[in-house]
């Protein structure tokens, strides 16, 4: 990778001058002689030199890779110049996944209560964690996709509860979970609501004895069709009870309470009650102590997230596991009172959970530092994400104010096929294409944004073929792979014949290794989004290229030696973002 040999030789470099400092390569400006640099200026006090003297000094140390022809001082960077040979072939060479590294990876993601059908809030969690998990296997990761079920949660207790007390009997005619959210919403907008607690506390009772299971999991079932609709993957499911019958929750809380940080209060507001200090981790909480089992004996949801984590990274065993029966994911395993134990031992975890649960899933790496693996509370992370707005609106499931992940999905399907047979009337397959361009909308419009900011869906913008949408970059492809359809087979390329236009596309293929690699490091797919929108863009520009009016870089029609470096140059191109899509969960049309 050309980058990263740069940033190696210049690290070196700097260590003979005094600085053990790592420097980040990045592209040159166009106006700017060479075709990657490194600014200096940072440099100036620590040496006390102007910068344009240490890009002179660099210059002179560096030990040049090989397929560097020259460094270029420029003010207060050092730039490089690739030779186009090494540039083309590095630009050819085929992809393919890095090499596999030790250790586990758990990627925590959907996690949604099994009480009705996903709506648009849902999407932005799964399309993270299920991108994510994507980019760190081919990273070279050991990856295990988890997803947790909350069956004893009230939520699922309310919805079950409603069904029951309303009478009500699924006809068939709509998607199950969504019957059973009518229900739920039902319940929460009915006047007598709060005289019916005693009640649904008694379900909630039957649910931790695990006793509507197969009520729960019809549930699931159907919400499992929208996961597997939206192209989400799945290793294992883990039912809330299964953590609670197989001792978990005990087991985590002797482990904590050798703490002198985890204590019972014998008076005040927190007399009787099982809570656990975490000043010492979380600074400038207003009131550090938050309860674990409450005074009654029963345990809060920090208890059981703790648990959960304790387990996953190999603090506690013993959680059973089966297959699950389903139509959809032939090689998912399910907890089970009567499966095998497993214990994942993860070296790494990554809970993908909203930035309103930051506090929550602070409290679980205090509490991996409590049992006394501090190690182990760095490598707990949380990739925390901000909401979704539909067309600018706020959603809210109780309030029954949401729109479904199955409606979105479908309106986008429709909207897709509208354009496709407007664009393309003779399409072989609009309803499968369409399909392809509403899911890639969907994905995209997701994970194009850095995870920290808001998102606001609007389909219009979403399935354009234009700007940064998922159907740009998949109509690039369906371009590029229009050309190499056309071209049947071809002989070697001729490298000498490039063209400035064949250095500029083959430079915007050289970094597409660099951007998985910095998504992986990061934990947000948006760093690769954002490539594969640049790579689009530099192979529409290719493509459009004019001289004098007459195009520029033909292809099928280029001299012979030329013909075939480019089609070369188009066909690492159109595997480059067929990858890239897929790491995206998102599929590559071969027509649009």
């Amino acid at each position: 990778m050309v980058r990263r040999a740069l940033e190696e030789a210049i690290h070196a470099a700097l260590k003979e001058m005094g600085l053990d400092l790592r420097l980040k390569v990045a592209k040159a400006p166009k106006d700017k002689p060479g075709d990657y640099g490194v600014p200096l200026f940072a440099l100036a006090k620590e040496l006390r030199k102007p910068p344009q003297t240490i890009a002179e000094e660099l210059k002179s140390r560096l030990e040049l890779p090989p397929f560097v022809e020259e460094a270029i001082p420029v003010g207060g960077y050092l730039n490089f110049r690739l030779r186009t040979e090494d540039l083309l072939e590095e630009a050819l060479r085929p992809k393919g996944p890095f090499p596999k590294r030790e250790g586990l990876v758990l990627i925590e993601h959907t996690s949604v209560n099994p009480n009705k059908e996903l709506h648009v809030g849902h999407l932005r969690n799964i399309v993270l964690g299920d991108s994510l998990a994507r980019i760190l296997d081919y990273a070279g990761r050991e990856v295990l996709v988890l997803n947790y079920i909350d069956d004893t949660g009230r939520q699922a207790a309310e919805t079950l509860f409603a069904l029951r007390h309303y009478g009500l009997t699924w006809d068939g005619k709509e998607k199950y979970d969504h019957f059973a959210g009518r229900a739920y919403v039902r319940l929460h907008q009915d006047p007598e609501y709060e005289k019916l607690q005693p009640a649904i506390e008694e379900v909630l009772h039957a649910l931790e004895r695990g006793e509507l299971r197969e009520e729960v999991n019809r549930i699931l079932l159907a919400q499992m069709a929208t996961m597997h609709a939206l192209a989400a993957h799945y290793d294992l499911l883990v039912w809330e009870s299964d953590i609670v019958r197989a001792g978990l929750l005990k087991k985590a809380l002797a482990i904590l309470e050798r703490s002198p940080h985890v204590f019972r209060p014998t008076e005040g507001k927190y007399a009787g009650a099982l809570v656990m200090d975490a000043s010492p981790f979380i600074p400038g909480l207003e009131d550090p102590y938050f309860v674990l089992v409450r005074s009654g004996g029963a345990a809060t949801y920090y208890a059981k997230d703790i648990a959960f984590q304790f387990w996953k990274m190999g603090l506690l065993e013993g959680l059973p596991f089966r297959p699950y029966e389903n139509p959809y994911y032939p090689h998912l395993r399910t907890s089970a009172p009567e499966g095998e134990p497993y214990t994942p031992r993860a070296q790494e975890t990554i809970n993908v959970i909203d930035v309103r649960q930051s506090h929550p899933q602070a409290l679980v790496r205090a509490a991996l530092a409590l049992a006394g693996r501090p190690d182990l509370a760095q490598r707990a992370f949380h990739l925390a994400y901000e909401t979704v707005l539909l067309e600018g609106k706020q959603m809210s499931g109780r309030k029954g104010l949401s729109v479904s992940v199955d409606e979105v999905l479908e309106e986008a399907r429709r909207r897709a096929l509208a354009v496709i047979s407007e664009k393309n009337p003779d399409h072989p397959d609009k309803e499968e294409a369409a399909r392809m361009v509403a899911l890639g909308a969907i994905r995209f419009a997701m994970s194009k944004t850095e995870p920290r900011k808001q998102i606001d869906f609007r389909y219009q913008e979403a399935l354009s073929f234009e700007g940064d949408t998922g159907p740009y970059v998949q109509y690039a492809h369906a371009r590029a792979h229009a050309i190499l359809r056309k071209a049947g087979e071809w002989g070697p390329p001729d490298p000498a014949q490039a063209t400035p236009y064949e250095r500029e596309l083959a430079l915007a293929l050289l970094d597409f290794e660099e951007a998985v690699l910095e998504a992986a490091a990061e934990k947000s797919p948006h760093v690769l989004a954002q490539y594969l929108l640049d790579l689009a863009a530099a192979w529409n520009a290719y493509y459009n290229a004019k001289e004098e009016g007459r195009p520029a870089t033909p292809v099928l029609t280029a001299p012979e030696g030329l013909r075939e470096l480019r089609l070369e140059l188009v066909r690492s191109l159109q595997e480059t973002l067929k990858i890239g899509l897929g790491l995206l969960g998102i599929p590559a049309p071969e027509v649009m």
